[in-house]
């Protein structure tokens, strides 16, 4: 029961998916009103080897066979025009939403619905259209109303197709009727290389090309196609010999019959030829039987016959031969050359897909030089590598549109004589023309609407290609697309793409760099060969920032960047730097690579990531180090660990363009360390501590103290100073250190200043000045403030030391120098209390003994002991002087 219920189902699922289907093909059948139906054509090849039979099936559909077409961009659709040329096609529409997207078709089969509002009415010309580049693959015209249904011959296609080899084929359409066949040679060679084929003697079965008839097509220097009617006689050039000038080896028949009876005869006759993609192509046509049987074979349509071909180099005309003679194939049997049986009246097509060739490229190449300007002019478009384009493009050097080769770091000149309607540009954009217009995007890299000029006022344009240039750019019109064609950037020489260059330690290593507004560009080559290559910024591999470069197992190049707080291979961490315009080689074992950074790394004020502390500072030297080792991977081991690496880092001086090799200072940061300890924690605070504590000794021995104490640790702070700079070979204030320093000997050297301004002294009894009393603050202040900030500079130098070398004993320095203070600071405390002690028992009427003077003066005079001595001595006597006079005068 079950089982039935399923089957009732099942059947009416498919009884109602039938009904729909019946239902949407009625809803979506094309009509058949349009005069066009049953037209047939063929598609003529513009690019990408496009081959194809064509056939309109209805009002809203069309049918394509036979198709072949090398692959091109995502945006490959067929295209609708009212005309073929240049601003009627670019004007057009796509006529399906089918796309041909970057697929190679070989004898492909398919039927293309038209879009819903596209009418065959509309349609003059079809064609396989690149939307992206405004290029045509190939088309065909569609007659109009009244003309005839029959379109002309294309030269492309033919009947019949056989490969010869990998890179060669023969194609051949007969007429046995008038006598004739039509070849078609087609391979993937270079443009000077000829293509020949022919029957072979029928009486010879060894050494076929003795006493064969062959066709030797190629291309003159100008690019027009040729045929010429061959005879062997020899294994060798064409020759003439002996005395009658008779005529020995490959040579046209022209050149034999020449040399008896003074005929002329090539049965050869050229009907079409081209060079696209790097093939060439040429058809001609011969006949079957000829009327010259001495050098021309028959050929029987019917029988099996042999057939020799071959691929070489072809000799240009000179004044000794005034021919195109080929030369030797050079090359292996089946590659080169090479024979086989044919019966031209079967039907053969084994020719399964389009030829694709290696190099692509036929235009002219030109080299910039420095030195030499190029001369850019207009001229008629005659071999346009990228059609459609205008009847006028740009010719560089005399040469059509021809590929620009330029050097990174190497200007190149143009003088541009292009009449005052073109306007020359560099341009990331493939077509030109002002691609704002067409709203899109573009890079001008040099020229603009100023560059224009004529050849009696030409405008000297001057562009210089950087490191971050791509590899590839376009030299354009601004005014008109489609004028100007390719520029190869290459590498040259780092010294040229780069403004500075250093040798590292050991000199194996070079460092480049080139300084931006916010950014650097860095390229590091090794001068040895290694595995991989690694430079970081620090005083050595430990602590520091790295990047290494490497050739992976795939044999690309690779660049990473690490922070290295180890010397384990679990202490190397991979970070993410901002890098842009990454690249990565090995020449003969040699490792360089090159990257841009910014001086800031683009991180948050939350970012805690390690390459977020990755600040370089243009103004302050760079340190840096390298290593090289024989293998670097992704996951890292013991064996990725250098084999050679720098004995000392190198401090280079980004915008001074030089460098130096880091010194070991030590010594001589620890003389001014000494130095600065005596100062500041033995000599300043001792005339300090004088000046408060010993003032109740008789005399002036304090000030004495503490005058000759002050100006000595002042003149051994000015000593070190002076000493660390000339070693440093320089003044940095970017550390704490000197900040610290520099506010402490600020602070010093007012102290002097400051006790010359002082105001006078009041006499015993009289109440002070409120100046006096300010100047006493003062000098107190900034006295004791100076003790307490170059303490500050001591710590924090010992905290820059341990950060420059590491130093073991750094930190024991650091303990000795807190307990040296601690100390003092309870001698302070003790000091402190014996002085209150001593003036209460003063106070009290029990101090009247000591030595010095019985009133404690803190405000004497600080420069001029002598005064303050005389004074002292008057006013602390202790005495009373009385004088009686009598009572009546």
């Amino acid at each position: 029961m079950y089982n039935s219920k399923s089957s009732l189902l099942l059947l009416l699922f498919l009884i109602n998916s039938f009904i729909f289907f019946c239902n949407a093909d009625s809803g979506t059948k094309c009509s058949n009103t349009s005069s066009l139906i049953g037209f047939e054509s063929n598609f003529t090849m513009v690019q990408h080897q496009l081959r194809g039979h064509f056939k309109i099936l209805d009002d809203c559909s069309f049918q394509v066979s036979r198709f072949d077409m090398l692959s091109g961009s995502s945006d490959v659709v067929f295209w609708g025009a009212v005309a073929v040329d240049f601003s009627n096609i670019t004007r057009g529409f796509p006529i399906s939403d089918h796309r041909l997207n970057q697929t190679t078709y070989k004898n492909a089969s398919f039927s293309i619905q038209l879009l819903p509002n596209v009418t065959w009415d509309q349609i003059k010309v079809l064609s396989v259209w690149d939307v992206t580049t405004l290029s045509d693959f190939g088309h065909l015209t569609l007659p109009t109303n009244g003309s005839d249904l029959y379109p002309g011959r294309v030269h492309t296609m033919f009947d019949n197709c056989k490969n010869l080899s990998g890179n060669y084929r023969v194609r051949w359409s007969l007429n046995v009727e008038d006598n004739w066949i039509e070849i078609g040679l087609e391979a993937a060679t270079k443009t000077m290389n000829y293509m020949a084929f022919g029957w072979a003697n029928p009486n010879r079965t060894k050494e076929l090309m003795l006493g064969a008839d062959i066709a030797v097509a190629a291309f003159t220097e100008e690019g027009r196609p040729f045929v010429d009617d061959f005879y062997i006689t020899s294994y060798s050039e064409c020759m003439l010999h002996g005395k009658d000038g008779s005529a020995v080896g490959v040579c046209p028949d022209v050149v034999y019959e020449n040399t008896t009876n003074g005929m002329t005869l090539n049965n050869t006759k050229l009907v079409y030829g081209h060079r696209r993609d790097g093939v060439s192509f040429i058809r001609f046509r011969k006949p079957l039987n000829s009327s010259d049987g001495k050098y021309d074979l028959p050929v029987n349509p019917t029988k099996e016959m042999t057939v020799i071909w071959a691929l070489g180099l072809m000799k240009p005309p000179d004044t000794i031969r005034p021919y195109y003679l080929p030369q030797n194939h050079g090359g292996p049997m089946m590659v080169a050359y090479g024979h086989l049986r044919l019966n031209v009246s079967e039907n053969v097509d084994d020719c399964f897909g389009p030829l694709d060739a290696d190099d692509k490229q036929d235009q002219d190449l030109i080299i910039a030089s420095a030195k030499v300007p190029l001369v850019v002019t207009t001229g008629e478009a005659l071999h346009y590598p990228n059609p459609p384009n205008p009847s006028k493009v740009l010719y560089i050097n005399k040469k059509e549109a021809p590929v620009l080769r330029v050097e990174r770091g190497v200007p190149v000149k143009f003088s541009v004589q292009t009449g005052h309607d073109v306007a020359l540009y560099i341009t990331s954009d493939y077509l030109g023309g002002n691609a704002t217009l067409r709203n899109a995007t573009e890079t001008i890299y040099s020229g603009g609407p100023e560059a224009e000029g004529v050849m009696a006022s030409p405008y000297e344009l001057v562009w210089a290609p950087d490191r971050n240039t791509p590899d590839q750019v376009f030299y354009q019109s601004l005014f008109q697309p489609k004028m100007g064609w390719r520029v190869e950037v290459v590498d040259g020489g780092l010294s040229d793409m780069y403004n500075n260059s250093v040798f590292l330690d050991d000199q194996q290593v070079t460092f480049f760099w080139t300084v931006s507004k916010d950014s650097i560009s860095i390229a590091a080559r090794g001068e040895k060969k290694s595995g991989y290559l690694a430079i970081a910024f620090g005083g050595e591999m430990v602590n520091s920032y790295a990047y290494v470069g490497w050739i992976d197992n795939a044999g690309k190049g690779r660049l990473n960047t690490y922070w290295i707080d180890g010397k384990d291979a679990s202490n190397v961490h991979l970070t993410n730097e901002n890098l842009t315009h990454v690249r990565c080689k090995s020449e003969n074992g040699i490792i360089t690579f090159e990257f841009t950074r910014p001086f800031n790394p683009s991180c948050s004020s939350h970012d805690k990531k390690k390459e977020c502390k990755n600040i370089l500072d243009p103004t302050t030297p760079l340190r840096v180090v390298w290593a090289m080792g024989a293998k670097w991977s992704e996951h890292l081991s013991e064996r990725n660990m250098h084999s050679v690496t720098s004995q000392r880092p190198v401090r280079v001086m980004l915008l001074r363009g030089s460098s130096e090799a880091e010194q070991d200072l030590r010594p001589v940061l620890a003389v001014h360390g000494f130095m600065m300890f005596l100062a500041w924690g033995i000599l300043l605070p001792g005339g300090i501590l004088a000046a408060r504590y010993l003032k109740h000794v008789k005399g002036d021995g304090w000030y004495q103290i503490h005058v000759y104490l002050q100006y000595s640790g002042l003149a051994i702070i000015l000593l070190a100073v002076l000493f660390a700079v000339a070693e440093l070979h320089g003044f940095f204030v970017s550390s704490l250190h000197v900040k610290f320093g520099i506010a402490a000997i600020f602070c010093a050297c007012v102290q002097p200043v400051n006790a010359y301004l002082r105001p006078k002294k009041p006499d015993h009894g009289v109440e002070a000045s409120s100046n006096r009393i300010i100047w006493e603050y003062f000098h107190v202040i900034v006295g004791r403030g100076a003790i307490v900030v170059g303490i500050a500079a001591l710590f924090t130098g010992m905290k820059h030391l341990g950060e420059r070398y590491k130093g073991e004993n750094v930190h024991g320095l650091s303990w000795a120098l807190i307990i040296w203070f601690l100390i003092g600071a309870l001698l302070v405390i003790y000091l402190e209390y014996r002085e209150r002690q001593r003036r209460r028992d003063r106070f009290l009427g029990r101090g009247n003994w000591v030595l010095g003077n019985v009133e404690e003066d803190d405000s004497v005079d600080l420069l001029n002991p002598h005064h303050a001595s005389a004074r002292t001595g008057s006013q602390n006597s202790g005495l009373m002087e009385v004088q009686l006079e009598p009572l009546s005068r």
